[in-house]
């Protein structure tokens, strides 16, 4: 599909302390796509990210900024942009991260998947995909965690924690995101499993993951170990709920 047939499109990257990569992302993917809209999601960067977003937007009609005054966690920084995704009307709404991890030159394998699907995820861990620069230690935690989250969930998701996304506006629509209130990492797999809950269609399509050169990495052993006791916590209650509603359809068909 080309984005001519799915609709208006925006990305929406989030930022804390990336001057030193902002303009650089935005720049590969406005080339990259150029019907693509940009939101910017500053949480208040005391580097002075939130001014380099406004400097891009007021010179490209394309790009738009979104300032929040404190910084609240990835997952909170996407729903406030999702949210004013759906109130300017569009019909495809994407999320990247701003330190060239995701590579704008490859969104177009999830414009083409989106045929079909209400979720597409550019995935690391399915064939074709990849990562770059990363050691074996993270490598394991990224590839156990998602083995994890596959067995804890009950889900098929090879790539339930990855980043690069694009959601329908139905998609979003139908989870609820009133009721979400995962805000850290651990909230991609919660987008994950609500989608699935909803009965529509998450595609993976390969894509290489590139570790960011400049700039500190926001993923330390504690944000993902605390995402790993989050998922945990969340999982098992998931299950219990499950049980609950199988139990509860076996007795009505008893009666």
């Amino acid at each position: 599909m080309s984005v001519d047939e799915v609709g208006r499109i925006v990305m929406i990257v989030p930022t804390y302390n990336e001057a030193d990569n902002l303009a650089w992302i935005v720049e590969r993917l406005r080339r990259a796509q150029p019907g693509v809209d940009v939101l910017v999601v500053d949480d208040g960067s005391p580097d002075g990210t939130g001014h380099i977003a406004d400097g891009l937007a007021g010179a490209d009609p394309q790009v738009r900024v979104l300032h929040r005054t404190t910084k609240e966690g990835l997952g909170a920084a996407y729903l406030a942009g999702f949210r004013w995704a759906l109130a300017e009307g569009y019909d495809v709404i994407g999320e990247m991260d701003a330190d060239g991890s995701h590579q704008p030159e490859q969104l177009g394998r999830l414009i083409e998947a989106l045929a079909g699907a209400d979720l597409v995820i550019g995935a690391r861990w399915v064939p074709g995909g990849s990562v770059v620069n990363w050691p074996l230690s993270r490598r394991l935690l990224s590839r156990g965690g998602n083995l994890y989250v596959r067995l804890l969930l009950g889900i098929s998701v090879k790539d339930a924690t990855a980043g690069f996304r694009l959601f329908r506006r139905h998609t979003l629509e139908k989870v609820d995101l009133d009721l979400v209130r995962s805000t850290g990492y651990v909230f991609q797999t919660d987008l994950v499993a609500r989608t699935l809950h909803a009965g529509l269609t998450v595609r993976e399509v390969p894509i290489e993951f590139v570790e960011r050169v400049r700039g500190d990495s926001k993923m330390t052993p504690d944000v993902a170990s605390e995402s790993l006791k989050r998922i945990t916590e969340w999982g098992l209650r998931e299950r219990r709920e499950q049980a609950r509603r199988a139990l509860a359809r076996r007795r009505d068909r008893s009666r």
